[in-house]
């Protein structure tokens, strides 16, 4: 299904037809190192982990990661953006993640406030984001789309610690699509043109999930 677009991009739901590409997303060596291994090794290992993961959360809250196309690709998927509700974390968070050969070239910049200027049509008014303190790109980015950073902090017991960041969303305008952060930002990226989605329950209303992406 897809949700919204930017001048260069176009993001949809998480589909099974996706795993070759999300298996190849989550072996990269960078995503490995700064995110974690996930032990997947097969195509039907990243199907199964859609199935119980992206997939299963964006049926049960109404949000989830998405697919990251070129709009003028015929649709190439290079990344994933979205929003994530972990049970380690006490809110919803930005999450994203893209190929070698498509950093570097601002989409993790557009796609990312492009997900936070949807946020509030999905009921929430708050948004965190996690990065290991040592991911200096991600650091970075977190801070350029507006993020304040609130902590260091230990996810799990034993844990290496993570860096912690969130940023308070406006009311949606009366159009109910970009929140005034985003608004601000419109300078260094184009405005993201949203799709005719039915809105969803605000996340707090939604049974939490057990499952952890």
């Amino acid at each position: 299904m897809h949700i919204l677009a930017t001048a260069r991009l176009n993001l949809r739901t998480v589909e099974p037809g996706d795993a070759a590409f999300y298996l190849a997303l989550l072996n990269d060596p960078a995503f490995v190192e700064q995110i974690g291994d996930r032990g997947l090794r097969t195509l039907e290992d990243a199907q199964q982990a859609l199935l119980a993961g992206p997939i299963a959360m964006q049926e049960e809250r109404g949000h989830s990661l998405y697919v990251v196309e070129l709009r003028d690709s015929g649709g190439v998927p290079i990344g994933m953006c979205g929003l994530i509700k972990r049970d380690s974390l006490d809110g919803v968070d930005i999450g994203y993640a893209f190929l070698p050969a498509w950093r570097g070239q601002g989409y993790a910049f557009e796609a990312g406030v492009a997900v936070l200027g949807f946020a509030p049509s999905l009921g929430l008014r708050r948004v965190l984001a996690i990065t290991s303190p040592n991911n200096i790109a991600s650091n970075y980015l977190l801070r350029k789309m507006g993020m304040r950073f609130e902590r260091f902090t230990h996810l799990a017991p034993g844990d290496a610690g993570t860096n912690l960041y969130s940023i308070d969303l406006a009311p949606p305008d009366d159009d109910g699509r970009l929140p005034r952060i985003v608004q601000a930002l419109e300078a260094l990226t184009p405005r993201a043109v949203f799709a005719p989605v039915s809105a969803p329950c605000p996340d707090n209303q939604r049974t939490r999930s057990k499952r952890t992406p």
